[in-house]
């Protein structure tokens, strides 16, 4: 054989090498994901501290703790801030992911609180049924119940619809995941954070109260005076 044949051999060898490798370059995902958390948040910041909640719109126990935090937010509104980043139990939970779906699709509508009020309340109302009736809980299919809402809400189900599908929605709660990963803690709901440090109250406002006030006396502001209401 010819050197006149070896480098028309070699020349097509490096055009099958260039072809595959463009080829494997459009193939690779070139799609970039939203790494930033939630940051659904309420409260003045009067006195510099953050009580953040990881839940679960399906867990019972978030359901429980619902109306005691919201009390407590309530009550502490101009003093510190309250934040909400989703952290669902998926494999115990089956439409956990749908429900902070749905929280975060009306999030991106404006109506993020107004959804996670909703979405806790049907839960509750859920497991305390005795008879355990249809919702969104144990639909097998529960956006039907999350358009229901969102009607309620005042949304256009379309947009709502289109939100709840979108990738913005997918990354925002794959990065509260992400985030809460980082803390170190036991992936269990709802999970407390004061100013960072992980807090267990139970759920009774007297057990937020005494965790609240500590925390802010430690960020050197006077401890408002807040009558713990009758449980």
């Amino acid at each position: 054989m010819d050197k006149r044949f070896w480098g028309i051999l070699i020349a097509i060898v490096l055009i099958f090498v260039v072809i595959f490798s463009v080829s494997n370059g459009k193939n690779k995902s070139t799609s970039s994901t939203n790494n930033t958390p939630t940051n659904h948040t309420q409260g003045q910041d009067k006195d510099k501290v953050t009580l953040l909640e990881y839940g679960d719109y399906e867990c019972p126990y978030c359901a429980e703790y619902y109306p005691i935090v919201s009390e407590v937010v309530n009550a502490y509104l101009p003093y510190i801030t309250f934040q909400f980043r989703n952290l669902p139990l998926t494999t115990i939970h089956p439409n956990a992911f749908a429900g902070a779906r749905a929280a975060e699709a009306a999030g991106q509508l404006g109506q993020f609180w107004a959804m996670n009020k909703i979405l806790y309340e049907e839960g509750a109302a859920y497991y305390a049924s005795n008879e355990k009736n249809a919702s969104w809980i144990n639909s097998s299919n529960p956006l039907t119940y999350f358009d229901q809402f969102a009607s309620q809400l005042g949304l256009s189900v379309a947009q709502f619809d289109s939100a709840y599908n979108s990738s913005t929605v997918n990354n925002l709660i794959n990065s509260d995941v992400t985030a809460f990963a980082a803390t170190g803690a036991q992936e269990a709901t709802p999970t407390f954070f004061l100013n960072g440090k992980q807090v267990q109250p139970t759920a009774t406002f007297a057990s937020f109260q005494s965790a609240i006030n500590s925390a802010i006396k430690a960020a050197g502001y006077t401890v408002p005076a807040i009558t713990t209401p009758a449980q």
